[in-house]
């Protein structure tokens, strides 16, 4: 049977909280597990991650661990009765200096108070997830005059944009500055930063998770209208990039979303980076057992443009069916990934490459996308060639052989990679390594005896970034051609 090269990744919450309901979503098909910071303590943060650890070692599965970042709070405070309604024209006043629990209809206050600073008469605030529109008239010390575009029903601690983007607020709060050495301590496998607006953000994050002895890799969530603009700097220096919709979308409109969406894919795959599509993704299944035919078309064209990863957030946290939302979801990609066009690509063909080890990950692929090849293995320290790999459009899975329980757990997030365990320095004799690792392959069935395959290697065993070595191998064919 196919296996899905797209990735899952589930967020866990008060859904999916217990050991019971996290085996349940991983054997449904999650591949990588969400600890959203922004919600719970640090000690039901701990006891998620021990979870989450303790199940996949029960299944003898590899599952990658991601912490996201609350961010900047930029959001209102709350209402005396917990929502109101605005009417379309009518006034309404932001006031950074009023109680935090004493809005009103005419009036909330505000978690950012430099919300002032940041704005001037005809700028358009949206708030509630895009839903409503103010026009600032005036600024009056601590309060933002304006005047509703579109009313609608505003409950407590919305977030707020500014269309077109601009707010000044830093991509890491005090809480994140914590957060990221309780990821450290968690020892997730990516930590998600939240309000990017250029590569500063993603280098201050990493030297302050390396300083908390923290190794994950770093994905630069793109939701501010700032970071599309700088999107090719901080592409270059984030492991991976998450297509933040929901705050994205407010801040440049919902007509440039797709657009927008495609490109960051298109590029981040260009640029070897890993690329997650998250955000609404399957929105209806918070509370409906099958997703719309919208949501089906989203998720595919999502995976039909070569996101490594699609990302369901309420939908597992919170939702009434997240193991159905799960395996929905891995049906779509399944679907959708019979396409022929998801099995064909021209990615660099017109290149030089800087690297040995990546052009031997290029030169695989395209061997292996001309001859009738069953598997690739990249037998792997770093995991770097098995993502170079993966940039390549093919139908044919690759299997990451590495010995480094980190790098089993980070190729999780990457497309149609699989981790297997696997030690290249234990057989005494290096020209055994192919013949074990083609082993392997068929003890797991992954294989039957006789079908090709190829391998990629160095030729220091144990060495990261060493990659000089092709070869294409009939598995379980002796010299003779015969089938042992």
């Amino acid at each position: 049977m196919a296996r899905r090269r797209t990735k899952i990744v589930a967020t866990l919450g008060p859904a999916t909280r217990t050991p019971e309901a996290i085996e349940a979503i991983l054997k449904a098909g999650a591949d990588v597990v969400r600890l959203n910071f922004a919600h719970g303590t640090r000690e039901e943060q701990a006891e998620q991650a021990r979870t989450v650890r303790e199940v996949s070692a029960k299944l003898g599965t590899d599952v990658g661990l991601l912490g996201d970042l609350q961010g900047p709070k930029i959001r209102i405070e709350c209402f005396r009765d917990g929502h109101v309604e605005l009417v379309e024209g009518q006034t309404f006043t932001i006031d950074a200096g009023m109680d935090a629990d004493a809005g009103d209809e005419h009036a909330v206050g505000t978690a950012y108070k430099q919300l002032p600073e940041d704005l001037k008469p005809g700028d358009v605030l949206v708030l509630g997830d895009g839903r409503i529109s103010i026009e600032v008239e005036r600024i009056d010390g601590q309060k933002v005059m304006s005047r509703v575009l579109h009313g609608g029903l505003l409950s407590d601690h919305k977030g707020i944009n500014r269309a077109g983007g601009g707010l000044s607020a830093a991509a890491l709060t005090d809480k994140d500055l914590e957060d990221i050495k309780v990821a450290a301590e968690l020892e997730v496998d990516y930590l998600a930063i939240s309000f990017v607006r250029d590569a500063m953000d993603i280098h201050r994050a990493r030297e302050l998770l390396q300083s908390a002895g923290g190794h994950a890799g770093v994905i630069a969530k793109i939701e501010r209208s700032e970071a599309v603009g700088n999107f090719d700097e901080i592409c270059e220096v984030s492991d991976a990039v998450m297509v933040a919709r929901g705050d994205l979308a407010v801040e440049i409109g919902d007509a440039d979303l797709p657009a927008v969406q495609k490109h960051i894919i298109h590029q981040a795959r260009e640029k070897n980076t890993v690329v997650i599509t998250a955000t609404q993704m399957m929105e209806s299944m918070i509370s409906s057992p099958v997703p719309t035919r919208a949501e089906i078309m989203d998720v595919a064209n999502a995976m039909m443009d070569g996101t490594d990863a699609v990302m369901l957030s309420a939908e597992t946290a919170i939702g009434r069916y997240p193991v159905k939302t799960v395996e929905a979801m891995a049906r779509i990609c399944l679907g959708a990934e019979k396409n022929p066009r998801t099995q064909r690509s021209r990615h660099r063909m017109d290149e030089m490459f800087t690297r040995i080890d990546e052009a031997m990950a290029m030169a695989t692929m395209y061997t292996a996308n001309h001859l009738p090849v069953k598997a690739i293995v990249a037998l792997t320290e770093s995991g770097a060639t098995a993502l170079w790999m993966s940039r390549i459009r093919s139908g044919i899975p690759i299997y990451s052989f590495t010995r480094h329980v980190a790098t089993r757990r980070r190729v999780t997030l990457y497309r149609g990679v699989y981790p297997i365990a696997f030690d290249v320095t234990t057989p005494s004799d290096p020209a055994l390594v192919l013949d074990e690792a083609g082993q392997k392959l068929l003890d797991e069935n992954l294989i039957a005896r006789g079908d090709w395959v190829i391998f990629t290697k160095g030729d220091f065993r144990g060495v990261s970034g060493g990659t000089n070595t092709m070869k294409v191998v009939r598995v379980g064919v002796d010299a003779s051609g015969v089938i042992d």
